[in-house]
């Protein structure tokens, strides 16, 4: 069974995670009856550094499931610069998790003090590329484990990119020595938004930094795929999901739901279908089969 093997290491330095679920108050109950999940990951905004646990949260450590922080306002791709005491707050966390790493957006989400509400994609441009990998420098230093980077989804891009997302992620990657959170769904709403192919993503983005995957649902309206964490699983993301674990050993897939929860059964239903895409890619790699 495709599962958790306690702190065994991947060839970045990262523990075998094996399959995980977001932690929701509303997935709580499910999370804690379902004993082959290996980690949750938890929205680092909604937990006070400084306070107790949830106790849901402290029982899944006690029993070894891996917890790990998930920011959405640091604002990596912001002109601003980075809130240092959240920094300090996030680290903070991540220690009192015992977690093994903390995930951020490729993304920004504040500018001239106004908050967006949204992580928001950024210019494509060799000045931006700059910024980013300044502040994700910056966020290293203050964080006391590896900081793993999440490609975002995007209904518009900015004109007159330099470089292709592809690029521009294993640029950042490349220079600051991150983590890849690779969210495989996102890579299915880019590709289906803006026509490009997301096998050739996936060649050329480098594997070997990966932390973990992200699974979400989403939606299509109007010739758009939305990436809602509301909706079922699409089928072609299942499809990349595989096809990326043919490529490389995947030290975790976590399933995202944020609004909308289906029943118990459904949810169990989704974590059941990428454990098999997962496996259908493992035997593929292992076959040699393309």
């Amino acid at each position: 069974m495709w599962r958790m093997r306690g702190r065994e290491l991947m060839g970045a330095g990262v523990p075998t995670l094996g399959l995980g679920l977001g932690w929701r108050p509303e997935l709580a109950l499910l999370i804690e009856r379902h004993r082959d999940l290996g980690f949750v990951e938890v929205l680092a905004e909604d937990f006070d550094a400084s306070g107790s646990l949830p106790a849901p949260i402290e029982r899944l450590r006690d029993r070894g499931v891996t917890v790990i922080p998930h920011g959405v306002t640091l604002s990596l791709g912001g002109a601003e610069p980075l809130d240092r005491t959240w920094l300090k707050a996030l680290g903070r966390l991540a220690t009192r998790l015992g977690a093994p790493v903390v995930s951020e957006h490729i993304a920004f989400v504040r500018a001239g003090g106004v908050e967006a509400g949204h992580l928001l994609p950024l210019p494509r441009t060799r000045a931006m590329l700059d910024l980013l990998v300044a502040n994700v420098c910056l966020a290293q230093d203050a964080l006391p484990v590896p900081l793993a980077l999440e490609n975002v989804a995007t209904l518009v891009e900015w004109p007159h990119a330099e470089m292709d997302e592809a690029s521009f992620i294993a640029e950042v990657l490349e220079r600051t020595g991150a983590l890849l959170l690779l969210d495989i769904a996102n890579v299915h709403a880019n590709a289906r938004n803006h026509g490009w192919d997301p096998l050739a993503y996936l060649d050329r983005l480098p594997l070997d930094r990966l932390a973990y995957v992200h699974v979400a649902g989403g939606v299509e309206r109007e010739g758009l795929y939305h990436d809602t964490h509301a909706h079922p699983i699409a089928p072609p993301v299942l499809d990349l999901l595989e096809e990326l674990a043919v490529r490389t050993a995947l030290p975790g897939v976590l399933l995202e739901r944020d609004d909308k929860f289906p029943p118990d059964a459904a949810v169990a239903s989704e974590l059941n279908s990428i454990r098999s895409a997962v496996l259908r890619g493992d035997d593929r790699r292992k076959q040699g089969v393309a």
